[in-house]
Formats: structure tokens, C-alpha cells, sequence
């Protein structure tokens, strides 16, 4: 009978993740076994598998938003906060193929042109997402190209400070637990979702170009999918090193749309209206009535 593969990973001082390929994930910490008994004290060592993979990556993310749960915003969506979080989506995807093209360089020269011709294919397809963004508070309205050029939410910078700082490194494959961590997050969002931005607009405005994109609706299940399969692949010393980032990624994930969701929309509003010095349209009413004139719509 063919062994079931067992993986673990040990993402902070007292927990491990540990994940079969059957599916079934926990979470484990030294004192749960005997001293000098613990069979995960070791780094893992043999092949990983999609099962095992997957339990493991989504552990990581599972535990880095666990600690925020219970002090996690839920507000009502409002245009602003769109407006926020589309300009934050331009910043974290603007330099992605860049970056991800700076990685895939170094594993060049590291010999591994598997992982370089992963990277490379990942980055070929995140080309033009930022465009897609643009596109979107344009439709609002709101002069795009100026606000990104001016403004990054707090809550995101540190994360894309954290992609710029991993695609550098001497050995970047923490890169992929990043984008990982993003990509999986965006693909949880259903059509639902994009209907309740639908319906804050008016009928004639379509701004729902990125969210539909990095959804369930778009690609990235399928990116997701490839993923696990790709980082099911690496060696053993890879895997845990992706799956450590992915839990250093969810951490600031949290922590950073958190910071923007805890903020009430007349400081959203103040924030941007001092960026672009002038009144945003569609912006004072969170929920505009469909049918209702706004005046024209701008070009998209």
C-alpha cells in the first residue's frame, strides 16, 4: 500500500503547520507531544504532493488572518472605499511583472530554469492588470493616472514593499508564496461580489474590470490551481520556504486592508480629495440610486 504523503512546515517559533495529501490539515505546537519526541521538530525532507500542498499553503493563510479576525473590519462597501482599494490594487500590480521577471533572472543564474520559466509565464500574464485598474476609476469618474501617481494607502505599502524585497533576494523564491497568498485571496471572491459593486454605481458605469478579473470570474483559480502543482514539485527546503512567506504575506495582507477598512469614509474621502484637489463624482453617496444622473460618464 502506497504511503500518504505527510508535509509540515514550521511558519512561527511554537506552531507548525502539518498537511496529508488526503487533505486533512492541523496546526501543531511543541508541547502538544513529548519532549524529544516531536516527529516535526525536523524539517521535512521528502516529495510533496497537490494534496498535502495545498493544505499547507492555505493553512498559512488561514493562521496569518487568524490572528485579526476578531478585531477584522466589516463595513458596509462604499464608492470610496472602492476608490481606495483600486488604487491599491494598481500598486500591488503594477510592478509584478517586473518583478517577477527580476526573479526568474536570478534562478537563471542559479541554474533552475524551471522555476525561471514559471516566473517568466507568470509574469507574461499579469502584464496590463494595472491598466485594467486605471480603467476602472476612470469609469468613476476619478483621474486615475494623477491619484496612483500621488497616493498609495498606508495599508498597502508595506505589502509592496514586501514583493520588491523578496524579488531581490540572493534566493527569491519567496515570491511565489506572495503572489500565492494574493492570488488565492482574489480567487474567494464570488460574482457576488462583484455585483454588490455593480449595484453602488449607476447603471452606466462599468468599473468592475479588475475586480472581475482577479476573482473567481477570472483567472486566478486557474493560477491558483497551477501553483500548488508548480510548488508541489520543489524540492522539499523550496516548499517550506514558500509556505513560510505565505504566512508572513497573509500577516501583512491582514493587517494592511484592515488599516483601510477601520478608516470611516469621510477620512477616505478627505485622503483622496486632497490628492487630486478637487471633488470626486459618485463619491458623497455610498449607494447611489440606479437610473440616477451623475452627469456624463467619462471615457473608460
Amino acid at each position: 500500500m502506497a504511503r500518504i504523503v505527510t508535509e509540515w512546515v514550521k511558519v512561527t517559533d511554537d506552531i507548525s503547520i502539518i498537511a496529508r495529501e488526503s487533505g486533512e490539515v492541523w496546526f501543531h505546537a511543541p508541547g502538544d507531544t513529548k519532549e524529544n519526541a516531536d516527529p516535526f521538530a525536523t524539517a521535512m525532507t521528502g516529495d510533496g504532493s497537490a494534496g498535502s500542498t495545498v493544505g499547507l499553503l492555505d493553512g498559512a493563510i488561514n493562521l496569518g488572518f487568524a490572528g485579526i479576525e476578531k478585531r477584522l473590519a466589516r463595513p458596509d462597501p462604499t464608492i470610496a472605499s472602492y476608490v481606495v482599494a483600486l488604487v491599491g490594487a494598481y500598486h500591488t500590480s503594477v510592478d509584478t511583472p517586473r518583478n517577477l521577471r527580476r526573479a526568474a533572472g536570478r534562478f537563471n543564474e542559479l541554474g533552475r530554469p524551471e522555476v525561471a520559466a514559471y516566473l517568466e509565464e507568470r509574469a507574461r500574464e499579469e502584464t496590463g492588470h494595472d491598466r485594467l485598474a486605471l480603467k476602472d476609476l476612470r469609469a468613476l469618474g476619478v483621474p486615475g493616472e494623477r491619484l496612483v501617481a500621488n497616493f498609495i494607502p498606508e495599508g498597502i505599502k508595506p505589502l509592496c514593499k514586501r514583493f520588491d524585497d523578496l524579488c531581490i533576494q540572493d534566493y527569491p523564491i519567496g515570491c511565489i508564496g506572495y503572489s500565492y497568498c494574493l492570488e488565492r485571496i482574489a480567487a474567494l471572491k464570488q460574482e457576488t461580489d462583484i455585483e454588490k459593486v455593480r449595484a453602488m454605481c449607476p447603471d452606466d458605469v462599468d468599473a468592475t474590470r479588475f475586480l472581475r478579473s482577479h476573482s473567481s470570474l477570472g483567472s486566478e483559480a486557474a493560477h491558483v490551481e497551477e501553483t500548488i502543482n508548480f510548488v508541489a514539485s520543489l524540492p522539499a527546503e523550496d516548499r517550506i520556504r514558500v509556505v513560510q512567506e505565505t504566512y508572513e504575506s497573509a500577516l501583512i495582507l491582514a493587517e494592511g486592508y484592515n488599516h483601510e477598512l477601520l478608516k470611516s469614509e469621510a477620512e477616505m474621502l478627505e485622503e483622496l480629495q486632497q490628492v487630486v484637489g478637487e471633488a470626486l463624482p459618485y463619491l458623497h453617496s455610498s449607494r447611489p440610486s440606479h437610473g440616477e444622473v451623475r452627469g456624463p460618464r467619462p471615457a473608460a
